[in-house]
């Protein structure tokens, strides 16, 4: 079972920070809404929900773009956007209690810490019309990334999925 999620009610979700479980497809999945699985609300793991942070960040910046299918509308402002909220969402919980490690999100704050962060965001998740931001400084990033993390994997986590919305009378 999903729930069929307005803007207004994936950022409430996201100033709450709730749980999710995670989705994940290939590529991007077509959509004019976002769908949170009822498992977003009950699971309380750490690494699911900076996950769901980021998602919800993200689903939520991409709404606002608009279009025919906000699914496939993403700007580099959305992608470093949530995952600030990716990078916030899990310091917080380290803060909170002992959480172990996550490899992916281990490395993001050393990235953030290096002050390379959107230079990550660019590199790795750069889209087709995205244009370079004037102050990213990718060669100093590279260089530093070969010699502090040569092994770093990217990785997204979509905690939810988009669909198209169902107009079930209960609107």
């Amino acid at each position: 079972m999903t729930a069929r999620l307005s803007p207004a009610v994936l950022l409430s979700l996201l100033l709450t920070a709730c749980n999710g479980e995670i989705y994940l497809r290939d590529g991007v999945t077509d959509g004019d809404t976002f769908y949170l699985s009822q498992q977003a609300l009950v699971d309380d793991d750490p690494v699911l929900q900076s996950w769901v942070s980021y998602s919800l960040t993200r689903s939520a910046c991409q709404l606002e773009l608009g279009g025919d299918n906000p699914a496939r509308k993403i700007s580099f402002d959305c992608e470093a956007t949530a995952r600030r909220h990716l990078l916030t969402s899990w310091q917080e919980k380290k803060m909170r209690r002992p959480v172990p490690t996550n490899p992916y999100l281990d490395d993001l704050v050393a990235i953030h810490q290096a002050g390379f962060l959107d230079e990550h965001v660019f590199g790795y998740f750069r889209q087709r019309g995205w244009s370079t931001p004037d102050d990213l400084e990718m060669r100093a990033y590279r260089r530093w990334s070969t010699a502090s993390m040569p092994h770093h994997e990217p990785e997204t986590r979509l905690i939810g999925s988009w669909n198209y919305a169902r107009n079930t009378g209960r609107d």
